[in-house]
């Protein structure tokens, strides 16, 4: 099965910020030698996973088929699909939800309105948690130690020149969010992009996703985003805690 393995570790390296790669750079980013990466995405281009150009693979839209079986199997998407929709058609801005996966959040729904981000968002599509709006709230519902864990085994770059990057003000930032119940975001991911999150919880107050809305900072004052955003997704957070198992 370690080719089984190898393949779907060449697959995740594909994402957003990186539709079209070398052997080379996928090889760097899969940590296979070249050899390996090339036996992968030359196997994955003759199923259909994959084209080529001559230098640069792209994934096919045949990869979808992995990712929506999944997402199918999954009540989370079809319960909150119908809400975020109605969400933004109120408000008039973008809504997503997400899980957490490892280092990263995992978007499993999404409505939008107008387009805030530079790359295009949709369900599967990949952000890293530590400097996203719902990767904090996620990362705060965690125990502390863990959280931490998480944030000291994951790649930290400043996005912007807003970015939090270390360890310890990030931690002290998930206290924070901790304690309010919610995070905004200022231009962390993306210049010119804010964002605020609340966590989704079950019945049981279990945290099992977040719930977000996206905006550009020039659509809304930043003092206005707490008073006029905040209690829509609060009342999203309320309605869905009795359809959350």
């Amino acid at each position: 099965m370690g080719g089984l393995a190898k393949g779907l570790a060449v697959i995740e390296t594909f994402t957003a910020e990186r539709p079209r790669q070398t052997i080379s750079e996928v090889a760097a980013s899969a940590g296979l030698d070249r050899a390996t990466a090339r036996r992968c995405l030359l196997t994955l281009a003759q199923n259909g996973y994959a084209d080529h150009d001559g230098k640069f693979f792209t994934l096919t839209p045949r990869v979808l088929r992995l990712g929506t079986a999944c997402l199918a199997t999954m009540p989370l998407p079809q319960i909150v699909q119908p809400l975020l929709d109605r969400l933004s058609d109120a408000i008039g801005e973008s809504s997503s939800v997400s899980i957490l996966d490892g280092e990263e959040i995992v978007y499993v729904a999404r409505a939008a309105q107008r387009k805030v981000m530079s790359i295009a968002l949709m369900p599967g599509s990949r952000l890293p948690a530590y400097c996203t709006s719902m990767g904090r709230v996620l990362l705060a519902a965690l125990p502390p130690a863990e959280a931490e864990a998480r944030l000291a085994a994951a790649a930290r770059p400043a996005r912007t020149a807003h970015t939090l990057t270390g360890v310890a003000e990030i931690m002290a930032e998930l206290d924070r969010v901790r304690a309010q119940g919610h995070a905004l975001n200022d231009q962390e991911v993306e210049l010119g992009l804010r964002s605020l999150a609340v966590p989704l919880v079950t019945s049981r107050g279990r945290v099992v996703a977040a719930a977000n809305i996206g905006l550009a900072v020039a659509s809304l004052p930043g003092e206005e985003v707490l008073p006029r955003l905040l209690p829509p997704l609060m009342g999203l957070q309320a309605e869905l805690r009795g359809l959350l198992r």
